[in-house]
């Protein structure tokens, strides 16, 4: 992050530079056994690429739980998005057993891609670890991080890519693990306080001691005075004498107000240090009670989405086959209207040869009556075909309506998912800005416990 004491390792030599990084592993990350564990010195001294491997994912870790937002993380590729998200999931599914499994999972080999879609993986090292490189350790492909909708979109129309790290950053898994990191540094920095405060008040003790001893000595002072003035001593004496006593009572008001000012600040911070337990009190019964709700939260959505994904596969099975029932019924309706464009024609025809026939002898009519009554039959079969078009054409429009109907039930399914991830989200939101106010409180009584300090040591 460039910070000054960061920049300023840079110019040491290799081993006090993996001296900070360790260091800096054991002091803020949560799995301090595995960075004093996982990551000896000597290894990283080699340039084992497996030890750097492991400072690389608990590194990660620890930027991924103080990072403030998500989109900070968009100037990666996808690619590597994914890549960083599969190590993010692996540590928080394995923060118990993280001794045992991260080599595992750092030596296993990712499946080889097909030759068409083919791609190399290149490492960029921190300055701080800028070791000769001695073999590639490949990471597994994230499978799933997104939100469970994300399978559905997919069969969708295509939309722009997702953020992976802001996708898992986002799930109630990370956040509870982010919240109870804060709550933790939150009581760290509580017993600090309670620390100095102990200290502020065992120098209140040490200054109302030497109060006491200055005044007894002022009581001393003050009987050897009475003493020596029954016994007429000189003048010159008696001015030494007062002198010495109105400097000790200089100090002696001078250290009873600073006395008096210290009982007045350790007032105030006790008030302090009490309603910051209080506060921190509630955050915790909070806390529980959050995340029991996110782990509901989640199961619902789980149960949500596969019933979604069902709901989903079930309604493109069934629209396939409406689309191929509407196809077929259009196609016949084709047909029928083009028989009866054939038999309107033949009708036509022999409508114009019995007109024709109209004048003709008796005996000529008997012999054109075959033709009437096949005339009559065609008629009766355009009528037919003319009322199965009428059928064909209401079930078409049937089939657009059913159809219809369904993409309409899809979308209020969509919308009542994406409404239930909302409310996820607002959830943690609200957790987190309660957590910033429990921070700010902190800050402050910090500033004031150094201004004390400051002042004591004055």
């Amino acid at each position: 992050h460039r910070s000054e004491e960061g920049e300023s390792v840079l110019e040491q030599p290799l081993p006090e530079r993996i001296s900070f990084v360790r260091g800096f592993l054991q002091k803020h990350c949560k799995h301090k056994s595995a960075a004093e564990n996982l990551v000896p010195a000597q290894k990283l001294l080699e340039g084992e690429e497996l030890a750097l491997a492991k400072v690389a994912v608990l590194l990660l870790y620890h930027t991924s739980m103080s990072c403030k937002s998500p989109g900070d993380w968009n100037e990666f590729d996808y690619k590597t998005q994914v890549e960083l998200a599969s190590i993010l999931k692996f540590v928080l599914d394995n923060e118990e057993s993280l001794n045992e499994n991260l080599e595992t999972f750092l030596q296993r080999k990712a499946p080889l891609p097909s030759s068409s879609a083919s791609s190399s993986s290149s490492e960029e090292h921190s300055p701080l670890l800028s070791l000769p490189q001695k073999r590639e350790v490949r990471f597994l492909e994230l499978q799933k991080i997104a939100s469970s909708s994300s399978s559905s979109a997919n069969n969708m129309l295509p939309g722009p890519l997702s953020s992976p790290m802001g996708d898992i950053m986002q799930t109630p898994q990370f956040q509870l693990r982010r919240l109870k990191k804060q709550l933790a540094v939150e009581r760290e920095n509580r017993d600090e306080l309670e620390v100095e405060l102990a200290e502020n008040r065992k120098l209140i003790t040490e200054k109302e001691a030497q109060i006491t001893m200055m005044q007894q000595r002022i009581d001393r002072l003050a009987l050897l005075n009475e003493k020596q003035a029954a016994d007429q001593l000189e003048p010159k004496e008696m001015e030494e004498l007062r002198e010495k006593n109105e400097s000790l009572m200089v100090r002696l008001h001078e250290a009873f107000k600073q006395c008096q000012d210290l009982k007045t600040e350790k007032g105030q911070m006790d008030r302090k240090i009490s309603q910051l337990s209080e506060e921190n009190g509630d955050l915790s019964f909070k806390l529980r009670e959050i995340a029991s709700h996110l782990v509901q939260l989640q199961e619902a959505l789980n149960e949500l989405s596969e019933e979604h994904n069902a709901a989903l596969a079930q309604s493109q099975e069934k629209q396939g086959q409406l689309e191929s029932e509407l196809r077929a019924a259009l196609q016949e309706k084709k047909c029928s209207e083009e028989k009866i464009e054939i038999l309107q024609g033949k009708i036509s025809l022999l409508e114009d040869q019995l007109a024709k026939l109209g004048d003709c002898s008796a005996q000529e009519k008997g012999e054109v009556m075959g033709d009437i009554l096949k005339l009559e039959e065609l008629k009766q079969e355009v009528s037919s075909l003319t009322a199965k078009g009428a059928e064909l054409q209401a079930a078409v429009l049937q089939l657009e309506e059913e159809k219809q109907l369904r993409e309409a039930a899809l979308q209020s399914e969509r919308g009542r998912f994406e409404e239930e991830k909302q409310q996820l989200g607002s959830l943690v939101a609200s957790l987190q800005s309660s957590l910033s106010e429990s921070h700010r409180a902190r800050e402050k009584l910090e500033q004031d416990l150094q201004a004390q300090e400051a002042e004591a040591e004055g």
